[in-house]
């Protein structure tokens, strides 16, 4: 198939979106099939083979996230030029909108991806408001297509009370290779401060106003009044981490990172922290997973999709009563046991968790879900669930 992939974020941008496509486009170009993308011009040099950089802004209140601007002539031009197979849309700002009306206007075959809930964003950001609206938005744009792919079963559930058409279900998957115990390093641990007996909890991620970071300072301050020696661990950037630094003393914040740093980072830790209540996944969870951590998160998302409480993780209800909080710190004290039989059980059965998820399952449902509706876009508009 000859693809275009238009984004909003792509490699080197740190995110799970980017994970997702950048893993997406590798298999599909390994298989055989064309994939020109389409992104924003990022801070650094990307390397996308096959593709190109268009002029994007910054947003105001979050430089590090780049939107595309409105380029439907160019793509009009493009593709009446060298007419693809098939446009598939990954985000919907400005660059993504304009790229669905192209395609609509050349007849073009095109399926769109939810990765971000935006809606949940405008109320954390103090824009509830805005909520409404955007929802309004998202549906008729992603309406718009032949089908939604979105990662959980859950989330088809609440969008299709929402008024979404033809959403399809595709999961998340990880390098087992790369996230794996066996990059537990002592030397790193050291620079921490931390022997084999010293707990070390971690969170990886953006660190930003939706991702519920003042439950995530109450669980580190928790942890630490339990057991003084546990060691902080912050892999990631945005704008909240010069408040996290101050409201986290002694913790290390090592920036964002990617690769085998980054693999490296997760096996040394012993415990996971994720209080996020604004993911449609949570690929962090899945590659702490593989990394064989003690992994706490909401029964959201992909907590719900992978954590069987007290089998291979910890789950806290989002509905508890009284308070979804009290109920997410409650469970804090479970990781700071690292040597304990349950603890070390509920590591090894999450590393066989993962070892379920890898990508290659989820690449050819893509694949095939692509390859259906170019097949049968020629004959009549495709309902791109059907096809599952």
């Amino acid at each position: 198939m000859d693809i275009r992939l238009v984004t909003e974020t792509f490699s080197p941008d740190i995110n799970g979106v980017a994970t997702t496509l950048g893993c997406l486009v590798e298999a599909l170009r390994a298989r055989g099939h064309r994939v020109e993308v389409t992104c924003p011009r990022a801070r650094s040099p990307r390397d996308l083979d096959d593709g190109l950089e268009v002029p994007g802004l910054a947003l105001p209140f979050y430089p590090e996230v780049r939107v595309g601007l409105p380029r439907r002539r160019a793509f009009l031009t493009a593709w009446r030029e060298a007419r693809p197979d098939l446009v598939h849309i990954a985000t919907e700002g400005p660059l993504g909108a304009s790229a669905l009306s192209a395609a609509r206007a050349l007849d073009l075959p095109v399926t769109t991806s939810l990765h971000t809930n935006f809606h949940a964003y405008a109320r954390a950001y103090r824009l509830g408001w805005l909520a409404s609206p955007v929802m309004a938005y998202l549906r008729r744009f992603h309406n718009r297509s032949a089908g939604t792919f979105i990662p959980t079963d859950t989330q088809a559930k609440e969008l299709s009370a929402a008024g979404f058409e033809r959403l399809v279900v595709l999961g998340r998957g990880v390098d087992t290779d790369l996230f794996s115990p066996a990059r537990r390093d002592p030397a790193l641990r050291a620079v921490w401060g931390a022997d084999e007996q010293t707990p070390v909890l971690l969170h990886v991620g953006r660190l930003a106003a939706e991702k519920n970071l003042d439950l995530l300072v109450e669980a580190m301050d928790l942890a630490r009044s339990v057991k003084p020696s546990t060691r902080l661990v912050i892999v990631g950037d945005g704008p909240e981490r010069a408040r996290l630094e101050r409201q986290l003393p002694g913790a290390v914040f090592t920036g964002a990172l990617r690769g085998e740093a980054l693999a490296r980072h997760y096996a040394s830790a012993d415990g996971f922290v994720f209080p996020s209540l604004t993911e449609t996944f949570g690929i962090v969870v899945l590659e702490a997973m593989a990394s064989g951590l003690d992994c706490l998160s909401f029964d959201y998302a992909a907590g719900r999709r992978l954590i069987e409480p007290g089998c291979n993780g910890l789950l806290a209800p989002v509905n508890a009563p009284g308070d979804a909080s009290s109920a997410f710190l409650e469970q804090v004290p479970a990781l700071l046991e690292p040597g304990a039989e349950s603890a070390r059980a509920r590591r090894e059965r999450a590393r066989q968790t993962a070892l379920e998820h890898g990508w290659s399952e989820v690449i050819d449902a893509f694949e095939r879900h692509l390859r259906a509706v170019v097949e049968r876009a020629g004959a009549h508009p495709v309902a791109l669930g059907e096809q599952a």
